[in-house]
Formats: C-alpha cells, sequence, structure tokens
C-alpha cells in the first residue's frame, strides 16, 4: 500500500516520505479499512516534531489518527456484515505506530465506527479529534440545557463542534472570533453573539454581550493566555474546561482567585478520556450526521502526496477549519 512515514523528528517536508507498505491484515477484534481521507490535528503534528521523544521506539510512524473509508476484511470476533461498511476511523495513531496517512490501516472494530449516508468521507475524518473532543468539553459534567456557555475560537477545529453541540442541547452560547469571517461563521451555528478574543478587555464584552450574566460553562482553546479574561466572566461555581494552552505552555494559576470563585477546572485530552465518554460522543456523533444537524468546516484538502503542505498548515495556525488528505 502507499502510506506516508516518518523515521525521525524534524520539520515535515524533511522527514515525511511517501512510499510503499506491506499491507496490514486485521488481527482478532479488528476491521481493515480502506481509507478515502484522512485529517492531520496539532497533535500530530507536534509528534512528527518530536513532542513525544519515545514515539519511534518501535520504529517508523505512519502518522494521523483521525480518517474515514471502507471495511474491506474483517479480524476475528467481528461480523462479517462489517465488510463494505462505510466507516469513520478514530485514535488510529494512538499507542501504536499505524495511523490513517496511509491507503489502509487495521484497527479496532469500535474505533471505526459506521458513517451514516448522509456524510461524505471529507466530513468522516473531522470527526475524531475535533468532533469527539468538543462532545467532551460540552457534556462531561452533565446538560447544559439553561446554561451559558462560552467558547473560546469558536471558529476552530473543536470550537466550530463545541458551538453546535451546546446549541443543540439548549444552550446560550457565546463565542469568540479574531475577525469578522470567523464571526459571522460563528453567528451562522447560533451562536448569539461573538466578541473578539485579540481586544484586552474581552471578558468585560462577553458580560456586556449577556446583559451582565456570567458564564456557567467556559471551553477553552488556550488556558494559559485566556485565563485573566476568563475569570473576568465565569460565575461563581462555574466550570471552565480547556483543551489546549500552545500560547503559555505552563500557565502560573492566580490561585486565590479561583479558589474564591469555587471553580471547576477541567482539561480535556480525547485520547485519554473515558471509554464510556468515547462511546457516548460516538452515538451522539451518528446520530447528529444522521439528522444532518452537524456542520463541518474543511480549511483546505491535499492529496496524499502533499502531506508535508498540510502539515505545514496546520502548524502555521491559519487553517480555519480541519484539513483533510486524500488517500487516492
Amino acid at each position: 500500500m502507499q502510506a506516508a512515514r516518518f523515521e525521525r523528528f524534524g520539520a515535515a517536508d524533511d522527514v515525511l516520505v511517501i512510499g510503499e507498505l506491506p499491507d496490514p491484515k486485521p488481527a482478532p477484534g479488528e476491521v481493515l479499512v480502506r481509507l478515502h481521507t484522512s485529517s492531520p490535528n496539532p497533535s500530530d503534528v507536534k509528534k512528527r516534531a518530536g513532542a513525544a521523544p519515545g514515539l519511534l521506539d518501535g520504529g517508523f510512524i505512519v502518522p494521523h489518527s483521525d480518517g474515514a473509508g471502507v471495511i474491506e476484511s474483517v479480524g476475528a470476533g467481528v461480523s462479517p456484515a462489517r465488510v463494505g461498511e462505510r466507516v469513520w476511523v478514530y485514535q488510529a495513531q494512538h499507542a501504536r505506530r499505524f495511523g490513517t496517512a496511509a491507503q489502509y490501516v487495521a484497527i479496532a472494530s469500535e474505533r471505526a465506527p459506521t458513517l451514516a449516508p448522509e456524510a461524505d468521507f471529507a466530513a468522516g475524518a473531522c470527526l475524531g479529534i475535533p468532533a469527539m473532543t468538543a462532545h467532551r468539553c460540552v457534556f462531561a459534567d452533565g446538560p447544559v440545557a439553561g446554561q451559558c456557555v462560552l467558547v473560546t475560537g469558536g471558529a476552530g477545529r473543536v470550537g466550530w463542534y463545541a458551538i453546535q453541540w451546546a446549541r443543540d442541547a439548549g444552550a446560550t452560547v457565546i463565542a469568540t472570533a479574531s475577525n469578522e469571517t470567523d464571526r459571522a461563521a460563528c453567528l451562522s451555528l447560533g451562536a448569539q453573539a461573538v466578541v473578539n478574543h485579540r481586544e484586552p478587555d474581552w471578558g468585560k464584552q462577553v458580560l456586556d454581550a449577556t446583559g451582565g450574566a456570567r458564564i456557567d460553562r467556559v471551553i477553552d482553546v488556550e488556558f494559559g493566555a485566556n485565563l485573566p479574561q476568563v475569570l473576568e466572566c465565569i460565575r461563581t461555581s462555574g466550570t471552565l474546561v480547556s483543551y489546549g494552552s500552545v500560547q503559555v505552555p505552563e500557565p502560573v494559576l492566580p490561585f486565590r482567585r479561583m479558589m474564591f470563585l469555587d471553580l471547576l477546572l477541567r482539561l480535556v485530552i480525547v485520547y485519554d478520556m473515558p471509554e464510556s465518554a468515547k462511546q457516548q460522543a460516538v452515538t451522539d456523533i451518528n446520530t447528529a450526521l444522521a439528522a444532518g444537524t452537524l456542520q463541518h468546516r474543511i480549511a483546505a484538502r491535499f492529496a496524499l502526496q502533499d502531506i508535508a503542505a498540510s502539515h505545514r498548515l496546520i502548524e502555521a495556525g491559519t487553517a480555519r477549519g480541519c484539513v483533510v488528505v486524500d488517500i487516492a
């Protein structure tokens, strides 16, 4: 099969290689998926750059966790009726070497849920890390109906889905965005108001947008950088959920201020969230796909031969939405 791989850490153009690898075979409990699409996420490009130093101890890596395709065969213990199913794949390159940047992947059957006919393969590649992370951020602590939810970076990969999950669950959604295009995109999804997180007092602007009502739940893309303004608008006993802190990797917490707000702080990473949460996310994603209520935002598409360009786009931080690699 044709596949991308890296054998050392470094810049995408220097270390990503396209070539032939043996076709995988499904082990017991696994399915073999012929992939149509793959999607790089920030965690994928960070791994390639060397964020996990022991990653290459077992040999080369075929990158990417997310993708979509069709099951071609199954291992022992998996119903043969799954052959021919359109599926989306998640968590392919986690604690294992072989991800979705290839023509085939053999993966545990539960990591390849059925892809609703209403969704194409490009949409299927967006569901693993972005949509599942957003689902956990919104629902990890119970229903959000009637709550006011703030989504920072609402036009980003995770924020895009978080707005939709919170909206459909009956929450009032406030979002942040840094330009007019992203502001309009967030409003089109159902955000009640959008403030610019590049302005120094955006936390107070959130309160202006809510008429002074403080935020019940914050879903945050940049914990360290955004924390000072989040504390300006979150309510006492509110919940702050974050899935990233790139700009300030090791934040210093204003402990006393946070303690006297009686805050709940939750940090989310999709790979290690409880299995029950993953399965609930899969169920809700498939229900939303079948109903046609889940919108997707694809920033760019690349051929497998141009996978390095897809990584560069992720690293540039300018992609608005998911990046898709077509495996043809």
